[in-house]
Parts: C-alpha cells; structure tokens; sequence
C-alpha cells in the first residue's frame, strides 16, 4: 500500500496515513483504505482499529491539487468511493479510535467523526468541515454525522460558516474526547481500546450499531441526487475559481 501503513498489536490494527507531509486524501488513499476497512471488519483475529496520522497532520483533507485536474468520470467516481468509504467507516461494527496527531480540518474531520472515540493532541491546530467556503456543497450524510457529536443547531451554524476549531474549542464542543501531549497520543488511543476490547464482543458490537441506527438511517441511503448537485457546482466558474486560487496559495507554501 502507498499511501497507508498498517501494524497489528494486541488485536488491535493501527493505520497509519501516510501521503506526502500532510496525507491529503485522493482517490489512491479513498481505494486502499476501502480494501483495508473490509479487510479488518472480517477478520476475526482484529478486535478493533486506531487511524492515525503524522505529526503535524491527522489529514489536510481533500487534495485539491489532484482532484481539479480530475475529468467528469474521474471525479464522480471519488465522491462515490469516498461517501461509500464514510458509510464504511461509520458503520464499522468493531471499536474505532482515532489518534489526531495534528490539523484534521474538512476530509479529515469527516473521517474522525465517523469513529467511537477522538484523542488530539494538544497545540495550535485545527479541526472541523470547512467544505463550504472552499465552493464544496456539505453532502447530508455529512451534516448527520456532524451533528450526532454536536448536535444539530451548533453542526448547523459552524457549517454554513465553515467554522474550524482550535484543540481545546473542539473538547469543549464535544468533536473530541480527549486532549493528550504529543508523545503520548498513540499509546492513550491503546490504553481506551483496552477498555473496550476487555468487554463482550457481541455485546459491545451490537449495542455500538443499536445506538447508531438512527444516524446509519440517513447515512447509507443513495447519494446519486445529492452528488448530481455537488457535481454541478463543482464545475462551476464561481468553484473553479475559488479552487483554482486556493491551489495557488497552496503550491506557494
């Protein structure tokens, strides 16, 4: 795998992102994850999963520099994948933890919030979705996972604003769990799976996807409407435009 990598400990699968300095998601990282995340839901001898990144950087989100050059075929297939990837990650039955080792704004805050438990490490960085200013539309499944953390009215005004948090807003805010120092990020991500991999398994699991129903409801449902219109704006002038600036400022950094 090129853009992950994987260890296994005490039953325990720990996946590392790993793309370039900050594991900007495109299309090869949405497959390879979507491969792995089946992989471990089978597999009898994992009893859970830590996604985890870099320092610095849990994930930058989107990497816009790839996907503008994508065609209409291209780009169509990767929200496809990568909804279908969130619908995996949030109905992923085993225990789920997320280590954020740094900035998780927009692709990756969305696939924090879809795990069981967020420990972030303290500093000056950011989470949260800022899909909207950046020309995105906020697909619905989005906004229900959001808000089953914060709740519907705060999901609903940061979103329209493209609100980011700072670590210790995110905690306040209940988007994170946890707040630890960098050098022990990982090993407070383990010492929770414990917690978890010490109660029944069944009953754990099934009570995990009783408390989700709801939110499971209206997050695998079809996206192919919902897509059309993210698709359309995403070719449009005022989108490109928007993109095609951010891009810039990025590739001066």
């Amino acid at each position: 795998m090129n853009t992950i990598k994987v260890t296994i400990k005490d039953k325990t699968a720990i996946v590392g992102l790993d793309r370039g300095r900050s594991n900007a998601i495109n299309a090869e990282m949405v497959q390879e994850l979507s491969e792995l995340i089946s992989s471990i839901e089978k597999d009898d001898n994992i009893g859970g999963l830590i996604l985890t990144g870099k320092e610095g950087f849990f994930s930058a989100g989107l990497d816009l520099i790839e996907l503008y050059d994508y065609d209409e075929i291209q780009i169509r297939k990767f929200w496809k994948d990568f909804l279908a990837l969130v619908g995996s990650l949030a109905t992923f039955k085993k225990p789920f933890l997320t280590a954020i080792n740094g900035h998780s704004p927009a692709g990756g805050c969305v696939f924090a919030i879809c795990s069981d438990y967020r420990i972030m490490v303290s500093g000056k960085y950011i989470i949260g979705l800022n899909e909207i200013p950046v020309g995105i539309i906020v697909p619905e499944s989005i906004f229900h996972l959001y808000s089953f953390w914060l709740g519907e009215a705060k999901a609903y005004r940061y979103l329209l604003e493209g609100k980011l948090l700072s670590v210790k807003e995110a905690l306040e805010d209940h988007l994170i769990d946890e707040i630890v120092d960098e050098g022990g990020l990982v090993a407070a991500a383990e010492r929770q799976m414990h917690k978890y991999l010490q109660l029944d398994r069944i009953t754990w699991q099934q009570s995990k996807l009783n408390l989700r129903r709801e939110l499971l409801s209206k997050i695998n449902v079809d996206h192919t409407e919902s897509l059309d219109l993210m698709l359309r704006q995403w070719w449009s002038p005022s989108t490109r435009s928007i993109l095609h600036t951010i891009i810039q400022n990025l590739q001066k950094k």
